[in-house]
């Protein structure tokens, strides 16, 4: 961990809400005058879509193997020195992964599924900013945890998360609704090994529960809306939480546990707001101190 140089992480699976938890960061950091280097773990992927696409037209039996959540698939030493880097110096190299939404990238002439060049990070920033599967990873190899200053992680129940998933890949990612469910079921494996543990190392968890049926993920069906789900929020550290501020800020909200706060889907922004906000200032106050 560094106080002069922090790195927040949002982690979490493919599906699961981590760009929503993104954009109220960037919301602060926008009011708050910070200037955040950020950094999208996709470009941590070993392989461009193309290359996986041949590996395992030649190599069938590698598919379960290279899944995005899988150490193999992974330039994890590469994500390693970057946060050690940035620790260490406010320095850094990344790129970035080309998804469908990057229509700029793409009109650019990049391809969907390829990377753009190793760059220098920006120069100047406060902190840096990673939204990916493995910002809370620890292997015998790596540990990425430990360079993490804030780390967030959203974790919907396990229904919804799917059905996040399938939505987005068929409306944004022309992937048929076969595709994606094969998908899911092909990395199980990796994601109990390499995603769920991190959740025990996060500072903060949110996850999203739906109050309508979502008994079978796999039926085609709308995303639960915020107004049908509540948020569970667990702190770490519950002894560092204002919870008596909390509850009377945040209407409808109750505490379920010592450590765990709940609050209606349609009060989210404003939990995060309350809570995420003093973090980022505690941590830009540690560095301008140090």
């Amino acid at each position: 961990m560094s106080r002069e140089y922090p790195i927040i992480a949002v982690t979490g699976s493919s599906g699961a809400g981590t760009t929503t938890v993104k954009r109220t960061f960037e919301r602060m950091f926008a009011r708050e005058d910070v200037h955040a280097a950020f950094v999208d773990g996709d470009a941590f992927h070993r392989y461009t879509r193309q290359e996986l696409a041949r590996i395992f037209r030649e190599e069938p039996e590698r598919k379960d193997e290279l899944s995005h959540f899988a150490v193999e698939a992974n330039l994890l030493d590469h994500l390693d020195a970057l946060f050690q880097a940035y620790g260490d110096k406010g320095a850094g190299t990344y790129r970035h992964y080309i998804h469908a939404e990057d229509k700029a990238m793409i009109e650019a002439g990049y391809q969907v599924g390829t990377f753009t060049e190793w760059q220098p990070l920006p120069t100047g920033t406060d902190l840096l900013f990673y939204e990916g599967l493995h910002g809370g990873l620890v292997t015998a190899e790596h540990d990425i945890a430990r360079h993490v200053d804030l780390l967030v992680g959203v974790a919907p129940t396990m229904n919804l998360e799917w059905i996040q998933k399938i939505d987005r890949d068929m409306r944004y990612r022309g992937y048929s609704q076969e595709a994606v469910i094969d998908t899911i079921l092909g990395r199980m494996d990796d994601y109990v090994r390499y995603i769920q543990p991190q959740f025990s190392r996060t500072h903060i968890n949110f996850q999203r529960v739906p109050t309508v049926d979502t008994s079978n993920p796999f039926e085609v069906q709308d995303i639960p809306t915020d107004a049908e789900s509540f948020v569970v929020i667990r702190f770490r550290d519950p002894a560092t939480v204002d919870f008596p501020y909390l509850l009377a800020m945040i209407q409808d909200a109750f505490m379920s546990r010592p450590h765990t706060l709940v609050v209606p889907g349609s009060r989210l922004p404003l939990a995060m707001e309350l809570i995420l906000g003093p973090l980022v200032r505690h941590l830009l106050a540690q560095r301008r101190f140090r």
